[in-house]
């Protein structure tokens, strides 16, 4: 089973809806219990840092994904989950969950487009992926593979966590991570099939570690 973490910031029920198109038993929680005992775990989000953050930390839920990823259960952040798995967002001036090494920054409101045209602000729509690392997630995936993004903030970890980058305006990370903690700025829940090859893959991981 994936749970999803519910803490009043996310887009847990369309996350939630893409897992039983797929069959994979999910479930929305904040119960401490159900999250340690799954085989890994989905953070959601949209809004802001500071929302977030303020919404993780008195239920103790900042807590427990750094306990779930110190202990090795898999874990997946999506957009603002991307974000705030960092040290600090210049969102709210917000620290983060310190998760991952790097921080989290505005788009430039005066972006352009590689053909001069102005590249609005939040980015929102369809872009490619750029892979520069293998990755379980994105095994399957078509290098023609659009994802959808809604975001005005973008991430930079440490550069040894990259794994994909996407262009506009400028090139940003778009998937970071490590074997079993990953994170992607774009939205899966949102992308059609490569998204839902993204969510399988991500189940099929957690599934052969529990089994193993």
């Amino acid at each position: 089973m994936l749970a999803i973490l519910d803490y009043k910031a996310g887009n847990q029920t369309s996350v939630r809806r893409a897992l039983e198109h797929l069959g994979i038993p999910c479930a929305i929680t904040a119960d401490p219990a159900t999250l340690e005992s799954a085989h890994g775990i989905i953070f959601p989000g949209v809004g802001a840092a500071g929302q977030a953050m303020r919404a993780l930390h008195p239920a103790g839920l900042d807590n427990l994904l750094r306990d779930a990823v110190k202990r090795g259960q898999p874990l997946l952040g999506i957009c603002l989950g991307c974000q705030i798995l960092l040290d600090r967002s210049e969102e709210n001036d917000t620290k983060t969950l310190g998760i991952v090494p790097g921080l989290c920054r505005r788009f430039d409101d005066n972006m352009v487009e590689e053909n001069g045209t102005p590249a609005p602000i939040p980015h929102m729509g369809w872009n490619s992926l750029n892979i520069s690392a293998p990755c379980p997630l994105l095994e399957g995936v078509a290098p023609s593979a659009e994802f959808y993004f809604v975001h005005s903030y973008y991430v930079e970890p440490d550069p040894t966590f990259v794994i994909a980058t996407t262009t506009y305006g400028k090139q940003f990370c778009s998937v970071y991570g490590r074997d079993g903690l990953w994170a992607t700025q774009f939205h899966p829940e949102k992308s059609g099939r490569p998204g839902l090859t993204i969510l399988r893959n991500f189940y099929d991981y957690c599934e052969a570690r529990h089994a193993q």
